[in-house]
């Protein structure tokens, strides 16, 4: 079998898996989900090079979902290079990706306050990872490590500054490896220097933000302290008015945990519909006139078109506007949506384009009009080719 990097995105109930050979870390040989981890009817689903789709105990937990990715695709790891993670929050102490050892794994953890639905599970991925392949180098890649350029005036909140120097109460942003790569590729198909594009992002998922990119770097973005805030996500609240938790304490007698449990895994698409916080079965529901499905399908464009004019002020001009994401890449109707509550500045979707997700270079708005493009985006791919770089120089 041919020298590999894994890479591996661990979520709260969740495993992604990544094999990249070494002489082409940009296609993978084989990827993996399990999913449905901690509940009843757990599955792990390999493709590529391997395809099976495994049953997993009920109640299997990332531990045995590793175990079994292992068990199941061992002739293809017996060459395995190195080892790397996707790692949502790196602080301010992070500014690229990173070789790990002891010392930084401490300093990950040191951080969950910061990301508490991951940065634990992430840094739980290394560990198990550490008892199979105890020699093998690991190295961790930030979402936050792409947003390390956002100037003071954008990252800065209005609190007192001594909540930033002694806390490091800033925004950081996150997604960043999926706006890094995306950037890359935006530039190419437009055949321009990074250092001479100007683009607003979208990435539209079950987690959602947005951000401005000049000059091939980040300068803003809607995502802050933790991935709360922002934008209308799958089951999280986006922006509030933190005040929204005194008032539920004294209505209802939640307990700041109770606020928080809410705002990050009951709010959203999820709690505005009270349905589910799945794009498509919302959408499938508005058409069948479900009006709640409606009412959180309008609320979630309304504020990514938001979003989109208030990164605006971070830019001098716009090249395009990129959606990328699950829902970014593959919903015509919601990236119609978005741009149609965007008043200001005229932009026209072509529709073909825009039910194809694109033409060859990803354009779907009409000849003449502002260019609105869909990349996809590769997380991972750009995980294998970090991990490569780092661990080839060590």
């Amino acid at each position: 079998m041919t020298d590999s990097i894994l890479v591996i995105n661990c979520g709260s109930s969740s495993i992604k898996f990544a094999l990249y050979p070494v002489s082409n870390p940009k296609q993978p040989l084989i990827t993996a989900l399990a999913e449905r981890l901690g509940e009843q009817a757990p599955l792990l689903k390999i493709r590529g090079e391997l395809n099976h789709t495994v049953s997993l105990p009920a109640n299997a937990d990332h531990q045995a979902a590793l175990e079994c990715f292992t068990e199941h695709s061992q002739p293809w790891l017996e060459q395995l290079q190195g080892i790397g993670h996707r790692v949502v929050h790196g602080g301010e102490r992070y500014h690229a990706s990173t070789l790990l050892d002891e010392t930084s794994i401490q300093a990950l953890d040191d951080l969950s306050a910061l990301a508490p639905l991951h940065n634990p599970v992430n840094v739980l991925g290394i560990r198990l990872t550490q008892t199979i392949w105890p020699q093998l180098p690991q190295v961790a890649v930030f979402d936050t490590a792409f947003h390390q350029t956002i100037p003071a005036a954008a990252y800065l909140y209005g609190v007192p500054y001594d909540w930033y120097e002694q806390d490091g109460v800033r925004r950081y942003g996150f997604h960043g490896t999926s706006y890094r790569f995306v950037t890359t590729e935006a530039a190419r198909r437009l055949n321009k220097a990074q250092s001479d594009c100007y683009f607003v992002i979208a990435h539209l998922g079950n987690g959602c933000s947005a951000c401005a990119v000049a000059h091939g770097e980040s300068v803003d973005s809607s995502m802050g302290l933790t991935p709360l805030e922002g934008l209308v996500m799958g089951t999280r609240s986006g922006d509030i008015d933190p005040g929204l938790i005194e008032h539920m304490q004294r209505s209802r007698g939640y307990s700041l945990a109770d606020s928080m449990d809410a705002l990050n895994r009951q709010s959203g698409l999820k709690g505005l519909s009270k349905l589910s916080n799945d794009m498509r079965t919302l959408l499938q529901a508005e058409a069948e006139g479900d009006l709640a499905a409606k009412r959180a399908i309008d609320v979630f464009c309304f504020r990514v078109a938001r979003q989109f004019a208030a990164l605006s002020a971070s830019l001098p001009t716009i090249d395009a506007v990129i959606f990328t994401g699950g829902i970014g890449e593959n919903s015509a109707m919601i990236r119609q949506r978005i741009i149609a509550a965007w008043k200001f500045i005229q932009f026209r979707l072509d529709d073909t384009l825009n039910q194809q997700h694109g033409d060859d270079m990803g354009r779907i708005s009409q000849r003449g009009a502002p260019l609105v493009m869909v990349v996809a985006t590769d997380e991972e791919a750009m995980i294998a080719q970090d991990t490569l770089e780092l661990i080839q120089h060590d």
